[in-house]
């Protein structure tokens, strides 16, 4: 038998001084997906909705590449590159892409000045290129210094998205995608003539009167032909449909960016992004909503354009008044206010109202700061100077001073004060207005109280300038002067179609965020605002709702406008104190340093749930509605065959060919006064016309109320190039159109049965007929 020996134990092993690594948590390798995660919810919602209301999604996916990659990553880079990172993608993401949607706008003007849209596509390359072949630059493909918000953050504003999808889908459901026919408000038509018009080079013409030089804010369409001739989308679907959400959404971002800086608080900051684009006037069960409802608007893309860029302006703004140096980004501050310029004429006068106002806080506390200020307010005045040469056009020069002269449009004071009102540019005073007795201003100063508080998500912003907290920073007096701006403006001046309304709405997102940087700066902690936006949003939930009164008189509108205040000012006394009650028995002290905040909380939280709700109701009436003609007017319906006809056009001719028609009015077969805003032979057709619908011109605005008729349904203002342009479809002869096409160069005629007057059966000698579909013929000249 062997004996075995064994091998002592080897020694003990010395402690190792390096400390053991611990293994991740769990949540380390769940945080991407978690972050990412709100906002999958807005994106899968937004692609349901396009594909249900009829873009494919070859169109969807093509503009969201667009968008990441020739706006979005390119305005990141360079946001980043003057400004620095935020610490956080999402924040990043928003500024960098209204930086890049102002980097596009540059690449699309110099290219339609120098006629090289062709090379348009490759624009962003000459940006993003350097940041990737420098070395120095690479530091701005990541977020410097991480500072990441709360995924609580990400979910309000998700929501917030959510919202705004849901917004617009009721209108998408109710205006086709062409060639499907039906009917579709005149002013897309005449953005979409213009969408074309922008494709061209400069200088730029009045789509529906060939030869005009034009002098509009036509920006928000250059962006839109843009995003069209990049990825070869019909301009139609663009405008129609993929536009809105991603300008307005960067918006929502740009937003909760400022509310945040203002105020220092996350929460204040999603809150304030969130209810500054999406929040309505308190609804309060109330029986009409207040004037200025929501800053999109998508029978507007002009003012859904200014918002974000204005917004940007904003932030830099605000940090030239807090003291911070812009440093490179002073190169931004022309160019950006001249965009907001040409994106609405309305944008920047309540900015610079603003602006002088936070000056003389500046100028009396902050004198250090008073040269860069001052720097700021001449470049800003510069770009509106230049911009009224370049954009001021389509009736922007018929605004007057007429005060009250907006009442003509609340519900109201038209159905009971000013039911003999006319609108009426040589008059001080509206009608009703200077002709009423003393209870009739009473009601009206009454009409005026009720506008103010159904506002006051926007119009609390006041407050901040005389609050402690905030009443000596030029900041708050800029958001504060520029609401009061807006809506001094909206009661003061005069146009024709309410069009002084946009003075208000593009100023009212900037409010929002001042109430909501109130808020938080009166705010000792997040508790007493929870509450608010609990009690507010239940509140606008549960209101008993109130309908107009079946005799219009004024004593009946005045009980229908005042019982939902009294009711819910009632309530809201009632809950704070038995609030402040109980607080008073469980802890010995009353908190009444957290009553503003509360209230503040609730009028936000009514808001946006009010009008989120009243949003819910709208997607759930389109999706219950059967689409059918228009019953009121089926003149005003455009074929799918005249649709059809058009789009044909657009494939088969030259990109500057002029075309004559003789469609001119709305309903197309107008019998009596004609109303010319039809504009869609221009808009479907994607070139300049003769003469087409001259209802938006300059003329024709500058002329409303001649004759006791509206501007829409004035004579043509070239009533020559009108009679010859009717001649030639209406005898056939040689010599006329021998004539039309020496005058306009006219390389095609579109001629309509259905439009008023008679075609005559000689076009077909003396042209050739090239298409038809159903009452369209078009021909071509030789």
């Amino acid at each position: 038998m062997l004996e075995t020996t064994e091998a002592p134990p080897p020694p003990a092993a010395t402690p190792s001084v390096v400390p053991r690594r611990r293994p991740a948590p769990v949540h380390r390798h769940l945080r991407w997906p978690l972050a990412i995660l709100p906002w999958i919810f807005p994106a899968v919602l937004l692609v349901l909705a396009l594909l249900n209301t009829g873009v494919s999604g070859r169109d969807i996916a093509l503009y969201a590449f667009y968008f990441a990659i020739d706006i979005v990553l390119p305005g990141t880079l360079v946001y980043r590159l003057l400004r620095g990172s935020r610490g956080n993608v999402p924040e990043d993401l928003g500024l960098g892409a209204a930086t890049g949607m102002l980097l596009m706008l540059g690449g699309w003007a110099l290219c339609a000045f120098l006629g090289t849209q062709v090379l348009l596509p490759w624009w962003p390359a000459l940006i993003v290129v350097p940041f990737l072949a420098v070395p120095r630059l690479h530091r701005h493909w990541r977020v410097s210094r991480p500072r990441p918000l709360p995924l609580r953050w990400s979910w309000i504003v998700a929501g917030g998205l959510v919202l705004l999808v849901g917004s617009e889908y009721p209108g998408w459901t109710t205006t086709p995608l062409p060639p499907a026919g039906g009917v579709i408000y005149q002013d897309l038509w005449y953005h979409l003539a213009l969408v074309h018009e922008m494709m061209r080079s400069m200088p730029f013409q009045v789509p529906q009167m060939a030869g005009d030089s034009l002098t509009y804010h036509y920006l928000s369409d250059a962006d839109i032909a843009t995003a069209s001739m990049v990825t070869k989308i019909d301009p139609a679907v663009v405008m129609l449909r993929l536009w809105i959400v991603p300008v307005a959404g960067t918006a929502v971002l740009v937003m909760a960016a400022l509310a945040r800086t203002l105020s220092g608080k996350w929460w204040a900051g999603a809150l304030g992004g969130t209810t500054a684009i999406l929040g309505l006037p308190l609804l309060l069960g109330a029986a009409t909503t207040a004037l200025g409802v929501n800053p999109v608007s998508p029978y507007s893309p002009s003012q859904t354009y200014a918002v974000p860029l204005l917004g940007l302006l904003v932030v830099l703004t605000v940090d030239v008044l807090r003291g911070r140096g812009l440093g490179w980004a002073w190169l931004l501050i022309f160019p950006l206010a001249l965009a907001c310029a040409g994106a609405k004429s309305s944008a920047l006068p309540p900015f610079l109202a603003g602006l002088l106002a936070a000056a003389v806080i500046v100028a009396f506390r902050h004198r250090r700061r008073l040269l860069p200020t001052a720097a700021l307010f001449a470049l800003t005045i510069g770009a509106v100077v230049l911009g009224f040469r370049l954009f001021a056009g389509g009736g922007a020069g018929t605004l007057g001073f007429q005060p009250l002269a907006i009442l003509f449009w609340v519900v109201p004071y038209r159905q009971t004060i000013g039911y003999q009102d006319v609108i009426d540019k040589n008059i001080f005073l509206p009608y009703g207005v200077e002709h009423t007795g003393t209870a009739g201003r009473a009601f009206i100063a009454g009409v005026l109280i009720w506008w103010l508080l159904m506002q006051a998500p926007r119009m609390l912003a006041l407050a901040g300038i005389v609050a402690r907290p905030t009443r000596t920073e030029p900041a708050m007096w800029l958001l504060a002067g520029m609401t009061a701006a807006g809506a001094g403006a909206t009661f003061l001046l005069w146009h024709p179609s309410a069009s002084q309304i946009y003075f208000y709405m593009g100023a009212a997102p900037f409010g929002t965020v001042a109430v909501a940087w109130l808020m938080a700066a009166t705010a000792r902690s997040w508790r007493p605002v929870l509450a608010g936006v609990l009690a507010g949003g239940i509140w606008a939930l549960i209101a008993p709702q109130m309908f107009p009164p079946r005799v219009d008189r004024v004593v009946r509108w005045a009980l229908v406008l005042a019982e939902p205040i009294v009711r819910t000012a009632v309530i809201a006394v009632g809950v704070a104190a038995i609030a402040l009650i109980l607080r008073r028995v469980f802890t010995g002290r009353t908190p009444w340093q957290a009553l503003p905040a509360g209230i503040l909380a609730a009028v936000l939280g009514a808001g946006l749930i009010g009008g989120a709700q009243r949003q819910i109701q709208e997607v759930d009436a389109a999706l219950s509605a059967v689409p059918t003609p228009s019953e009121e007017d089926p003149g005003k319906v455009i074929l799918p065959e005249e649709m059809l006809a058009a789009e044909w056009l657009d494939d088969h001719a030259g990109r500057d060919d002029v075309v004559a028609t003789n469609v001119h009015c709305t309903p197309i077969d107008w019998t009596s006064g004609c109303d010319a805003r039809a504009f869609w032979v221009a808009g479907l057709g994607g070139r300049r016309t003769v003469i087409e619908s001259w209802g938006y011109t300059d003329a024709a605005v500058a002329e409303d109320g001649v004759n006791g008729e509206r501007y829409m349904r004035q004579p043509a203002p070239d009533f020559e190039r009108y009679q010859l342009n009717q001649k030639v479809f209406a005898d056939g002869q040689e010599a006329d159109l021998a004539e039309l096409k020496r005058l306009y160069n006219v390389r095609w005629l579109f001629a309509d049965d259905r439009a008023a007057g008679v075609v005559s059966s000689n076009l077909a000698q003396i042209a050739k007929v090239r298409f038809t579909s159903g009452p369209v013929t078009i021909y071509e000249l030789p």
